[in-house]
């Protein structure tokens, strides 16, 4: 899809606010329901993937199973919600062998496992809003021993509320990030990504080595009414 785009600074796949979302993802749901509503902790309209099953309720793009998202920006970003349910995402990639690798997050698993074609981590997240990033060209590397060449696919399961979904060349973000102050009062101030005492390295867990980050943050979402969180 993205093949022959030239790809640089930020291309985004998913973004609650557009007038379709998931215009060109697939969407599957059994007993519950994927739609727009619109957040307590934001007042913004989010996208909710909810089911009774983690692996029958998800969405995926791209929606048609022969197509590819052809995107070689290293760096994944998601900005979603803790709902205190079962979550998981997976990641699929292509390599320098034309190999595609699979590459799987959960909250609900203890234990990293690679195998040849899927490698399966533990996922920890803070309360409330979180963002994710994962370096694929790296942990594709440090997992496998071979060179990164795109991401063929995205696809996202229940329980979580997402706000956006995007691929970046850099991986220091700053984000802007509501704090309270001593007289009640709410005030914004730019930090680091990494300097956030919330970050987590959850990709220490595979294989046991500091690999690229897949770091979360709990975003400080309580605000004011009429300031945007530009996440």
């Amino acid at each position: 899809i993205f093949l022959k785009i030239y790809q640089n600074g930020f291309l985004f796949i998913l973004y609650s606010l557009d007038s379709k979302p998931l215009n060109l993802w697939e969407s599957k749901v059994k007993d519950d329901h994927i739609e727009r509503i619109t957040d307590d902790d934001t007042n913004t309209q989010v996208m909710e993937v909810a089911g009774s099953s983690v692996s029958t309720t998800y969405i995926s793009f791209p929606a048609e199973p022969n197509k590819t998202l052809g995107i070689s920006l290293p760096f994944l970003v998601m900005i979603v919600k803790n709902l205190k349910k079962n979550f998981s995402f997976e990641v699929q990639v292509l390599d320098e062998k034309s190999v595609r690798r699979r590459f799987r997050a959960s909250n609900y698993q203890s234990t990293t496992r690679v195998e040849p074609f899927v490698c399966t981590m533990p996922m920890k997240l803070d309360d409330g809003w979180n963002q994710i990033q994962i370096n694929m060209a790296d942990i594709t590397k440090r997992a496998y021993g071979t060179n990164y060449v795109e991401t063929t696919r995205v696809q996202i399961h229940a329980h979580c509320r997402i706000r956006r979904i995007y691929f970046s060349d850099k991986f220091k973000l700053y984000l802007p990030v509501q704090e309270k102050e001593s007289h009640g009062k709410m005030h914004t101030k730019t930090c680091a990504l990494t300097s956030l005492s919330t970050t987590y390295n959850l990709s220490y867990t595979l294989l046991c080595l500091f690999l690229a980050p897949i770091e979360i943050l709990n975003l400080y979402c309580s605000h004011r009414p009429g300031v945007v969180i530009n996440c």
